[in-house]
């Protein structure tokens, strides 16, 4: 009878052991934790507790927001946010209005997943963020990868491809603040020509300032010309840079390709439209893909259209347009 028993206690204890290690793995391996979403990598993540404290801080519940879903977060570290506050006069994130917190935060959001391949195998570009203008239009973001990853023209990427159960999180050096139209000449130097034409220094209109306000409400178009569009009208010209074309020429030249009080985006284009821009009007052609025509019937085709800054829109155009001149 004790023989029986002590027969049982041994088989229930095997049986108990081999259910123990038939549930931790097949090859003896305790079960793997379950995969961290986004979020979880951030709160995990020391340098990016102010991070995790703006997304509680700003409108909207942010972290559950990020929890679900499928996102690309640039995540920046501490002194980033230190910086951020810094420059813009705030003492803790307690005094940025929750509202503007939430649309920059957004501005670091990008729907699906993006590795640092993806970004480097396109070179150089936009993207969309999840943030928004007043208007309700997404903003959108250059990113370069020439010399590391960059988004903006100055954030840089310290620590790339967390990957988690909703994405990807990229840790960032700096706060990327909301874009104005300036923002967007700047950082991407196909605008390189473009830009010393709106800083020469004998303006009597102070272009730059108009580009930079960061209004609330976006109030500016810009019919961006690359730097091989420059070369071209230098030929027309037969001048040969930005520095010898007379003011007067310059200037008017430049106001046709500005609307101001307007947020002119693709949709809103249609064929023979007339554009009231400062300077000549232009006439829109739909016939064979979205075209500027100006004045003097010259064409310039638009290559990329909704570049949307939060005070306004860029339209890149492979041709400068001419104003009516005397």
């Amino acid at each position: 009878m004790k023989v029986t028993i002590r027969l049982t206690k041994i088989i229930l204890l095997t049986l108990i052991g081999f259910t123990t290690l038939y549930c931790s793995d097949s090859d003896g391996n305790p079960p793997l934790p379950e995969p961290q979403n986004i979020v979880e990598i951030a709160v995990n993540e020391p340098d990016l507790s102010n991070l995790v404290a703006a997304l509680s801080a700003a409108d909207g519940d942010l972290a559950s927001l990020l929890s679900g879903g499928n996102y690309t977060l640039l995540a920046p570290t501490n002194f980033a946010f230190d910086l951020f506050l810094t420059a813009n006069g705030f003492a803790s994130l307690d005094e940025v209005p929750s509202d503007l917190l939430r649309t920059i935060l957004l501005n670091h959001v990008i729907s699906g997943s993006v590795s640092s391949t993806d970004l480097i195998n396109a070179n150089s570009g936009y993207t969309t963020t999840n943030a928004t203008n007043l208007d309700g239009d997404n903003l959108s973001l250059y990113y370069d990868t020439s010399d590391g990853v960059q988004f903006n023209g100055f954030s840089s990427v310290v620590l790339a491809d967390l990957v988690g159960s909703n994405g990807i999180v990229h840790i960032v050096n700096e706060v990327i603040g909301l874009p104005t139209v300036a923002t967007f000449a700047t950082s991407n130097p196909e605008f390189s020509t473009l830009v010393s034409a709106l800083t020469r220094e004998d303006h009597s209109t102070d272009y730059v300032s108009v580009l930079s306000s960061n209004t609330e409400i976006a109030t500016v178009t810009v019919f961006a010309p690359t730097n091989t569009a420059f070369e071209s009208f230098f030929s027309e010209l037969e001048l040969d840079s930005i520095n010898v074309i007379p003011l007067p020429i310059l200037e008017a030249t430049l106001d046709t390709h500005l609307v101001y009080n307007a947020n002119v985006r693709s949709e809103d284009l249609t064929d023979s439209m007339s554009i009231a821009t400062v300077g000549t009007p232009l006439t829109v052609s739909l016939s064979v893909g979205p075209q500027l025509i100006d004045s003097q019937g010259r064409v310039a085709n638009i290559i990329a259209v909704d570049v949307q800054a939060y005070n306004g829109v860029i339209h890149v155009i492979d041709k400068v347009v001419f104003p009516d001149l005397p």
